[in-house]
C-alpha cells in the first residue's frame, strides 16, 4: 500500500564449485526473506558456484550443476510472488556468461548477462565470459530457450504495471557495469526503471568500501531510483584476494540500509523503500521525460504482482520496520551536516540580498523587527549583507511597531538585538493609529476578530513602506516557508515586501539557523575585530549577549501578538496552538510539494514519524487544517514578493509551485478524512 516494497540484500556463505551446498543456502535465506515480507531478494553474483571458480567455469559439471541448481531455487520459490536474483553462469547462443537470473512462482522471467568484463590481472574474467552487449542492445526481443523453463527474455529491464503509481521497472547490472563511465543503470533509469538491482563480486582494497559505498549512493541519486546492491563474501576463494560481503540499499542518495562487511556467517539486510515516491518526483523531471523508452518497454520482461508491504487500518506505526522516516525533513539529521547546511543558507541569504541591495541602489533597509524568529533571521542575514559589502550598520533601520498584543519579552528581546548590532532602531507604536482606523471604517475594537488583527498587520506594512520610501531604502520581508504554505500573513500586509530573504525557509529550519547563529555569535563579531573596528573584549561581550538574547527568542512561543496578552502580560495568541505544531505541518507540506503524496499516505508517514510525540486525532486534524489552507491560501503565493530559493521546495509561482488559486481541495479533503489503511 501506498506503494512500499521491502527489498532484500543477501551475502550466503558459501563453497566455492560446491552447488549443492550454496543452494541449500540461498533457499534457506531467500526463505527468510520471504517470511519477512520482501518482495525482491537479491543475491550476489555467480553466487551459485562462487565467483572465485576461475577456470573450473570451463567444467561440464560445474555448468551442468548451476542449471539443475537454477531450477531447484526456482521450484522452492513457487508458492510465492517475491522474485528471487541469483547469478550462475549460463550457456546461451553457443557462448558462456556471467548472468543475473530472476525466477517467481517456480518461473524463470528472465536473464541478464553481465556487459562488462573487469579483465584486472587478478580476475581475468574475459577469459572465461563475454560480454552481454550485442544481446541486450539488439533493438529486437532476444530470447533463448531454457530446458523446463522455456523462452526466456534476455534483458537487462524487467517490468510490471499497475495503475496506481507504484509499478516497479527494475534495471539490473553486474558488478564492474557500475564501475564504468556510462553505466547501463543510467540508459535504465531514463527508459523507466525505477529499482535498480546490482549482483555483485567486489573485491576488498584499502579505501574501496567507502568508494564503493559513494558509488552506489551516487548512481542511485543521479539515476533518482533505489539501487540494491549485494557482494561475494569472505567465503570465496582468498587465493589472491578477499570479498567483504558488502550489502547495500540506497534510494535517491540515501542510505537505508547497509551490512556490516568481513562476516562470516551469512547475512542479510532490509529495506522498505518508497517506489511512489520515486515515480512522483520523476514526473516534474524533465530528463525523465525527453528520453524514448519504447525500445526498452518493446523488450522488457514482465513479472507477475510484487507483495507490496501492507498496513492495517490503523496505519500502524511499526509497519515500516526497515525505513526511518524522518520528522523533520527539511533538518539535517546530524550535527556536522546541519552545521555545514545553516552555514549554506545563511550565505545563500546574505548573497541574494546583497545583489537587490546593489541592483536597487538602495541607501537603506529597513525591517520590522518584532522579537520573533522570523524577524530575527531577517535581521541577522541583514547585518551580515551589510558587512559583506562594506557598509555600515547604522544604515539598517529597524523599527518596533508594538501593537495590542505586544509583551515586554517580545520589545525587550528586539530593543536589546538592534543595539548590540549597531543598527539605527526607531519605535513607533501603531496604537492610536488603529483606533483611528478602526473609527474610520466602523469597526469596534472590542471585537478581536480578523479585521481587528488585520488592520495592525496592515498598518505596521505601511510605516515601514512609507519609511523605506522616505529613506531611500528597500523593506526586506521576514515571513518563512511555513507561514507562506499555510497562508498565515495578512494579504497586502507581513504578506508584502521588497524582498523575502526567509521565503524558502520553513520554521523547524529557521529555529536551527537562528541557533546556529547563537552557538557561533563570537565568530560573526570577530570580523569586526579583525578590521579593527571594534576591541576584542567589547566585542566578544557583545556577541556572547547577543546569544543569550537569540536563545531567548528561540524559547519564545510562536506569535504575531496581534491579540491583547493575558493578565499576567504573557503572550495570548500562540500559533501553534491554533495551527498545531509547525513540525507536523512543515512534515505535510514536505512530502506533498516535493513528492506529490496523496493525504492518506501523508498521515500514515506522519503516524510513523511522530510515534509518541503526537496522538493520532491531533496529526489528523493538522492534515486536515493543512490541506485547506494549503489550497484557499494560493492567492498569497501567486504574487509573492522576490526571495533566494535555498532548498529544493518553494513555493514561489516564478520557480517551483504554480497552481490556480481556485483550484478545489475536495478531492484531498475526501483523502485525508477518509484515510484508511486497509488494501
Amino acid at each position: 500500500m501506498f506503494g512500499f516494497y521491502r527489498f532484500a540484500s543477501v551475502c550466503p556463505n558459501l563453497k566455492v564449485a560446491d552447488t549443492a551446498f550454496n543452494t541449500t543456502e540461498i533457499i534457506r535465506c531467500g526463505k527468510l526473506a520471504q517470511a519477512e515480507g520482501a518482495a525482491v531478494t537479491v543475491f550476489p553474483e555467480l553466487c551459485i558456484t562462487g565467483y572465485t571458480c576461475s577456470d573450473l567455469f570451463h567444467q561440464e559439471l560445474l555448468l551442468k550443476n548451476a542449471y539443475a541448481s537454477l531450477q531447484k531455487i526456482a521450484e522452492a520459490f513457487a508458492d510465492t510472488d517475491m522474485i528471487v536474483a541469483v547469478g550462475l553462469p549460463l550457456r546461451m547462443f553457443g557462448r558462456l556468461y556471467n548472468c543475473a537470473a530472476f525466477v517467481q512462482r517456480g518461473n524463470l522471467i528472465a536473464v541478464t548477462p553481465k556487459i562488462h568484463l573487469p579483465n584486472q590481472r587478478e580476475f581475468y574474467e574475459k577469459r572465461h565470459f563475454n560480454s552481454g552487449r550485442d544481446l541486450l542492445n539488439s533493438a529486437d526481443r532476444i530470447s533463448w530457450d531454457f530446458p523446463s523453463f522455456g523462452e526466456v527474455p534476455v534483458t537487462n529491464f524487467i517490468r510490471t504495471g499497475c495503475l496506481d503509481g507504484s509499478e516497479v521497472c527494475f534495471g539490473v547490472e553486474l558488478c564492474e557495469d557500475l564501475w564504468t563511465p556510462m553505466p547501463p543503470s543510467g540508459e535504465l533509469a531514463l527508459a523507466g526503471a525505477n529499482v535498480i538491482l546490482n549482483l555483485s563480486a567486489s573485491d576488498a582494497l584499502v579505501g574501496k568500501g567507502d568508494y564503493r559505498r559513494n558509488l552506489v549512493m551516487n548512481q542511485s541519486a543521479r539515476c533518482m531510483a533505489a539501487y540494491v546492491y549485494s557482494s561475494a563474501g569472505v567465503q570465496e576463494s582468498t587465493t589472491d584476494m578477499v570479498f567483504s560481503g558488502h550489502l547495500m540499499i540506497a534510494e535517491n542518495g540515501s542510505m537505508l540500509a547497509e551490512s556490516k562487511t568481513y562476516g562470516r556467517d551469512s547475512e542479510i539486510i532490509y529495506a522498505d523503500v518508497d517506489v511512489q515516491r520515486l515515480n512522483m518526483q520523476r514526473l516534474s523531471e524533465g530528463s525523465f521525460q525527453d528520453f524514448d523508452s519504447t525500445p526498452y518497454f518493446a523488450t522488457a520482461a514482465e513479472f507477475g504482482p510484487l507483495p507490496e508491504i501492507s498496513f492495517d487500518e490503523s496505519g500502524s506505526a511499526d509497519a515500516l520496520k526497515y525505513r526511518y522516516v524522518c520528522p523533520t525533513p527539511f533538518v539535517p539529521g546530524n550535527i556536522e551536516t546541519r552545521d555545514a547546511n545553516c552555514k549554506e543558507i545563511f550565505n545563500i541569504q546574505c548573497a541574494g540580498l546583497a545583489k537587490r541591495i546593489e541592483a536597487s541602489r538602495s541607501k537603506r533597509v529597513v525591517v520590522g523587527l518584532s522579537g520573533g524568529l522570523d524577524s530575527t533571521l531577517a535581521l541577522l542575514v541583514i547585518a551580515e549583507t551589510f558587512k559583506l559589502l562594506k557598509r555600515p550598520a547604522s544604515e539598517i533601520l529597524v523599527l518596533t511597531m508594538p501593537g495590542f498584543g505586544t509583551t515586554n519579552r517580545t520589545k525587550n528581546n528586539a530593543v536589546e538585538m538592534a543595539n548590540l548590532l549597531g543598527v539605527e532602531l526607531r519605535t513607533v507604536s501603531i496604537k492610536d493609529a488603529c483606533m483611528q482606523h478602526f473609527s474610520d471604517i466602523g469597526h469596534d475594537p472590542a471585537v478581536l476578530n480578523v479585521t481587528y488583527e488585520n488592520v495592525q498587520a496592515r498598518e505596521r506594512t505601511q510605516i515601514l513602506m512609507d519609511v523605506a520610501n522616505k529613506e531611500g531604502g528597500i523593506v526586506v520581508g521576514t515571513g518563512d516557508l511555513s507561514e507562506i504554505a499555510l497562508g498565515w500573513s495578512t494579504y497586502n500586509a507581513d504578506h508584502m515586501s521588497m524582498y523575502a530573504v526567509n521565503c524558502d525557509i520553513p520554521k523547524t529550519l529557521v529555529r536551527h539557523v537562528v541557533a546556529w547563529y547563537a552557538d557561533r555569535a563570537r565568530n560573526f563579531f570577530a570580523a569586526d575585530v579583525a578590521a579593527g573596528s571594534a576591541d576584542e573584549t567589547a566585542a566578544f561581550k557583545s556577541a556572547d549577549a547577543l546569544s543569550a538574547v537569540l536563545r531567548d527568542i528561540l524559547d519564545t512561543p510562536v506569535s504575531p501578538e496581534l491579540l491583547p496578552a493575558d493578565a499576567n502580560g504573557q503572550i495570548a495568541q500562540k500559533t501553534e496552538s491554533i495551527l498545531g505544531a509547525y513540525e507536523i505541518h512543515d512534515f505535510y507540506l514536505y512530502h506533498f510539494a516535493k513528492y506529490g503524496a496523496e493525504p492518506a499516505k501523508m498521515l500514515f508517514l506522519a503516524k510513523h514519524a511522530f510515534a509518541g510525540l503526537y496522538p493520532d486525532e491531533e496529526l489528523e486534524r493538522c492534515l486536515t487544517l493543512f490541506v485547506r489552507r494549503f489550497f484557499t491560501q494560493q492567492f498569497k503565493r501567486s504574487c509573492i514578493p522576490d526571495g533566494p530559493k535555498v532548498g529544493t521546495i518553494s513555493l514561489s509561482p516564478r520557480a517551483d509551485w504554480r497552481m490556480p488559486s481556485d483550484a478545489s481541495f475536495a478531492d484531498w479533503l475526501t483523502n485525508s478524512l477518509n484515510a484508511s489503511f486497509r488494501e
